[in-house]
């Protein structure tokens, strides 16, 4: 089974999903293959000023009742669609580092500490330093045709769901069940599925195991 989730390193929403995404690799580890794909947030859907990104931010912290509100320093006028930080964190792919580290020392640095995350340099010597990486390397990868190329393709498969909300996770498994949850922060809904398809990928299995493949037609 497979869990793709589909996300911007500078969304507030996907920061929120955090939690869960963790969780999920805490219960499932070993049984479910877990990535991460960046799909881009297109013009409209970001803020506009910093006292809009803060309206966002309340509300989004209001709902999840968060202790905390989230920084919207990083903004900065004129630098949108803020793409910066999910090219970074998808060249530290290149170096190996597949994990979560490079996206959520941005996101933190971005949401929590205020950072201007959408600046390369400064964007490029967090990750460089949450991952052990060397810092010009990775920059000069996250401004490479490459890896625009790649983010531009996820953001399409993205689309193709029909989908408009971040976080998106996709599940599927290995008897073509598939799953969609758009917009959900909390793990409870996304378990619910995992230990469905789960199930019945088992079944398939035992079935198989005791009556083989279907008679020819």
């Amino acid at each position: 089974m497979k869990i793709t989730y589909y996300l911007e390193v500078i969304s507030s929403w996907c920061y929120w999903a955090e939690p869960a995404w963790a969780e999920l690799k805490r219960r499932y580890g070993g049984q479910v293959e877990f990535q991460w794909k960046i799909a881009h947030m297109p013009p409209d859907a970001c803020p506009r000023s910093q006292a809009q990104a803060e309206w966002f931010y309340r509300r989004s912290g209001t709902i999840v009742r968060s202790p905390f509100m989230l920084n919207a320093g990083w903004f900065e006028p004129g630098m949108g669609p803020y793409q910066v930080p999910s090219l970074v964190a998808e060249a530290g792919k290149d170096f190996g580092v597949t994990d979560d580290r490079i996206r959520m020392a941005l996101a933190t640095a971005g949401e929590r500490e205020g950072k201007k995350v959408g600046r390369w340099e400064i964007a490029a010597e967090i990750a460089a330093k949450a991952a052990g990486l060397d810092r010009v390397a990775l920059l000069k990868r996250a401004q490479s045709a490459e890896v625009a190329a790649r983010t531009a393709e996820s953001t399409a498969e993205f689309n193709a769901l029909q989908v408009s909300q971040r976080p998106t996770f996709l599940l599927e498994n290995d008897i073509g069940d598939r799953a969609t949850f758009s917009g959900l922060v909390r793990v409870e809904p996304i378990a619910a599925a995992v230990e469905a398809m789960l199930a019945d990928a088992v079944a398939y299995a035992s079935y198989a195991a005791h009556h083989g493949s279907p008679p020819p037609g």
